[in-house]
């Protein structure tokens, strides 16, 4: 077996884990699910969120990759036993790369288009109906949606292709840089605002009143561990070309709080357009697609600050898409010996046509409305989903919940305890929180899990 990659140094796997976090989630969602639940106080929970769920889980996922050097599959095997029930975890992780990538490369694509749109002359002049009928075009129009789709997969296949030094590290340095230098730049824009004050306002002052507690604290904590990548082996793969030794506490926090310093500066870039042309920063996942490109076509400069904005929301989404490739391909070189760029092409292909039918969900064919009236024979009545809600539905609320809690569960109750003390505290000096984690691991971490599940799934409901 050829010896195993591993990262040119630490850095550089921070970058490419901290892009494997950073993804349309912090861009698109986190501002959008904030300004639905009230900004500062949501703010506040999902930190603490982040800090006794999100990170515990990663510092697992890490360890498991690091120890094994294998992904997701090879991984469980190694630290269990052949034909182990805990195998249906890695396996798991391996599927969700396929299901996520396959329709989050479309909403990629959407990114792209706007990057077009923006090189054309942006929204300047449009309306709030003609800017939301922009929006629902693409969505219907099959050609574009694949041809957007297409060429993103190319892209990352191209990245992926090159390995993890000369490809995923190499662009991670590129990409993550740049990712930032744009972020600041938009960021430096918005402090200009006139609604700059209240965007900081609403963010980070905390306000109970009409606060819907269940609700809310579910969304912030689901949130929280989907935004850091977890639960769908990509930090499983990333761990596994690390070495022996580095530092996975030290590293695990870096991304964590890289991860959520983009999300704050989304909102820090986003409300402050929003509150000065006199929007709604509850407007909900329409906030990026919609309401941001009316605001550009009144701003003076609209169309550059718009390509800005786009060509980061589009990098964002590379660098999480590099990853999840990653995942499926590490099984393909790992566990049946196949060559990078056989395995690359392999997986890009399979994933790319698994992607049309969420290309083709706006129309009125199988995938689209006629799919969502079959579903609500299922699910009943307003419930019905087209086939890209349908993938992110299965991926969201029953793939990536399942997988975290087999990892806290697996790292807290099945590897040993002297091996998994031994792996926390290699490399660090903070070996001290060790008893802290396993204790979050072993409890909090499946109660906070399994909440999120049953909430997802409508197990558990809370009145208006």
């Amino acid at each position: 077996m050829a010896q195993r990659a591993h990262w040119g140094s630490r850095m550089g796997f921070i970058l490419a884990a901290a892009g494997s976090a950073v993804g349309l989630g912090n861009i698109w969602k986190f501002p959008y699910i904030t300004g639905e639940n009230g900004g500062g106080i949501f703010v506040l929970i999902y930190l603490v969120c982040i800090v006794v769920i999100g990170l515990p889980i990663m510092m697992g996922e890490i360890f498991i990759g690091r120890t094994a050097q294998n992904s997701p599959v090879g991984a469980f095997r190694a630290l269990s036993k052949p034909g182990s029930p805990w195998l249906g975890v890695g396996w798991l992780g391996v599927a969700c790369a396929f299901v996520i990538l396959s329709y989050y490369s479309v909403v990629a694509g959407w990114a792209l288009h706007y990057i077009y749109l923006s090189i054309k002359g942006g929204f300047t002049g449009m309306d709030a109906d003609t800017v939301g009928g922009v929006f629902n075009d693409l969505f219907a129009d099959k050609t574009l949606n694949i041809f957007w789709h297409v060429l993103f997969m190319v892209m990352t296949v191209g990245i992926v292709i090159g390995g993890i030094q000369k490809g995923v590290e190499r662009w991670a340095r590129i990409l993550m840089p740049l990712l930032f230098i744009m972020m600041i730049a938009l960021l430096i824009q918005a402090m200009r605002m006139d609604g700059f004050k209240q965007a900081v306002s609403f963010l980070f002052t905390p306000n109970t009143e009409n606060f819907r507690w269940g609700p809310a604290t579910l969304e912030a904590l689901g949130h929280a561990f989907f935004t850091l990548s977890l639960g769908m082996g990509a930090m499983i793969t990333y761990g596994s070309y690390l070495k022996s030794d580095d530092d996975l506490v030290t590293t695990s926090i870096t991304v964590g709080v890289l991860d959520t310093v983009i999300a704050l500066m989304a909102c820090l870039v986003l409300f402050p357009i929003i509150f000065t042309f006199g929007m709604e920063p509850g407007a909900g996942p329409g906030l990026v697609f919609v309401s941001l490109p009316i605001a550009f076509g009144q701003m003076t400069g609209g169309a550059i600050w718009s390509l800005l904005f786009f060509g980061l929301l589009t990098f964002a989404a590379l660098t999480s898409a590099i990853s999840l490739l990653e995942v499926a391909v590490s099984y393909f070189i790992d566990e049946r010996g196949w060559s990078r760029p056989f395995s690359t092409l392999f997986c890009g292909l399979i994933i790319l046509f698994l992607g049309i039918p969420s290309a083709l969900s706006g129309g009125t064919d199988l995938f689209g409305s006629k799919m969502v009236n079959l579903t609500e024979k299922v699910l009943g009545e307003g419930n019905g989903k087209n086939w890209f809600d349908s993938f992110d539905y299965l991926a969201t609320n029953w793939m990536l919940p399942l997988g975290g809690l087999g990892i806290a569960l697996f790292v807290a109750w099945r590897v040993g305890g002297q091996a998994r003390e031994q792996g926390f505290k290699a490399g660090t000096k903070f070996g001290k929180l060790y008893w802290g984690w396993v204790f979050l691991l072993r409890y909090i971490v499946p109660l906070g899990v399994v909440a999120v599940f049953l909430y997802s799934i409508g197990v558990i409901d809370f009145a208006e």
